[in-house]
């Protein structure tokens, strides 16, 4: 599968690395042709310097033969108009990456017009992502699937009632339909089975319906207060669109922004919110504005530096939940080690939306379709949801009798309006959702995890 990626930046070049890791056949286009150096001598990949919204660059870049092409400059103008050229010259599929929010809201007319496959706003995503977090405070991180019935939800273990407890002995004890499907405890990632003993540091990944994820936490006595008071620092893309989220959903929402024509244009924007001209890396100001009552802080400024030092600060005001945005990987496990567990990056959700498409145009030959796809865990560990479109090998067989390779799960099963947390007496069958976790690479159908007799 040739691949074409526009834009050499944070997001094209962690395309680039996984899908050339995968073997997929990746060239890169970028008018910085020291980016692209540094890209050939770190990946396998081929390399073409120029403008992506040429037509002579494009075909240089063999546009015409190429299976998908990904748009992810930092223009939205360029994206949109190379994905269009893309088409015109015979790529199959096209992929732009759209972040003004004026184009978004017509992104449905767009997408028709310029015969893009799919179209990808990072903010919007991250927004999302927040907002999930807002309504579920206990978890530092929330997975969605299944067009938003199941939730994964990786959750922190301190002390308390979970604490030496076997799983077979919390799922006995709870009595809730949930299922623990990946822990990270200290180094070490694994796919645990019913006999692993929970400790305290432990992060646990868990499967289950919104309604019995909410009645879990119900009964391990850790739910938190519901967020009732928001405040945002840094008053970009991102800010916007959480904080029309929020505000719908009935919360009040302050954003701190230092740039004044911004806090205008929000004041307009979000009528609802309350908008204040400041510097949030002003601990005064942050105290002035009432960071000691606030239930959520959520640190989204464009430099990641300020983000954690002005999280940092309030996490010592006693704010009990606290969201960082970053924009490097490698700060993330500096910000874990800081006791900031919940963390979210434009750059991670943008690649994880457009790997899971390009592993679902992969396999749209296979018994399964790829429908979501997450990185968990650094990359160690994979979610997928995969549809069922056809009678196999593995259907109609109770799971008991499926022989799965290690460090593979089936995490849930989502039929019709039903959301099942399968036991060995449960099946799959066809147009199920299906979603399993997995420490298996490049898993491209529901076979590749099971032994082949």
């Amino acid at each position: 599968m040739k691949i074409v990626i526009i834009g050499d930046g944070k997001v094209g070049y962690k395309l680039a690395k996984q899908l050339s890791s995968e073997k997929y056949d990746i060239i890169l286009i970028d008018n910085n042709e020291e980016k692209l150096r540094k890209s050939i001598e770190r990946m396998d990949v081929f390399c073409v310097a120029g403008e992506g919204g040429s037509v002579e660059v494009q075909q240089r870049a063999d546009v015409p033969h190429a299976d998908l092409v990904i748009a992810c400059t930092s223009t939205d103008e360029c994206n949109m108009l190379s994905c269009l050229i893309a088409r015109r010259l015979g790529a199959r599929h096209t992929i732009a990456r759209v972040r003004n929010p004026i184009y978004y809201k017509q992104i449905d007319f767009l997408k028709k017009d310029l015969h893009l496959s799919m179209v990808v706003n990072p903010e919007l995503i991250v927004a999302g992502d927040i907002t999930r977090l807002l309504l579920f405070p206990d978890a530092s991180k929330v997975e969605t699937f299944v067009k938003g019935r199941v939730e994964l939800v990786e959750f922190p273990i301190h002390c308390g009632k979970l604490e030496g407890l076997s799983l077979s002995e919390l799922y006995a004890r709870f009595q809730v339909q949930v299922l623990v499907c990946a822990v990270e405890s200290g180094e070490t990632v694994l796919i645990p089975d019913g006999d692993y003993i929970l400790k305290a540091g432990d992060k646990l990944h868990i499967a289950a319906s919104h309604q019995n994820m909410e009645q879990f936490f119900k009964k391990i006595a850790l739910r938190k207060e519901k967020i009732k008071n928001a405040m945002i620092c840094g008053g970009g893309r991102v800010a916007y669109y959480l904080a029309s989220q929020l505000c719908n959903l009935g919360m009040n929402v302050k954003i701190i922004e230092r740039n004044r024509e911004r806090c205008e244009e929000l004041c307009e924007l979000l009528p609802q919110a309350t908008i204040i001209n400041g510097d949030a890396t002003e601990h005064d100001l942050l105290i002035e504005e009432g960071i000691e009552k606030t239930d959520a802080f959520i640190a989204l400024t464009g430099m990641d530096e300020e983000n954690i030092i002005m999280s940092l600060f309030a996490s010592k005001q006693s704010v009990s939940k606290v969201i960082v945005k970053i924009n490097e990987d490698r700060r993330a496990m500096m910000i874990d080690e800081l006791g900031l567990d919940s963390i979210v990056s434009a750059k991670t959700a943008t690649a994880d939306a457009i790997l899971g498409y390009v592993r679902a145009r992969r396999n749209s030959q296979c018994s399964a379709n790829v429908e979501t796809m997450y990185q968990l865990l650094d990359g160690r560990v994979e979610a997928l949801e995969f549809i069922i479109k056809s009678e196999n090998a593995y259907t109609g067989v109770p799971l008991k009798d499926l022989n799965l390779k290690a460090n593979n799960i089936i995490a849930c099963i989502a039929r019709g309006r039903k959301i099942i947390i399968p036991n060995g007496d449960d099946s799959i069958q066809v147009g199920d959702s299906v979603v399993i976790i997995t420490m298996t690479k490049q898993i491209r159908d529901l076979d590749d995890i099971l032994v082949k007799r």
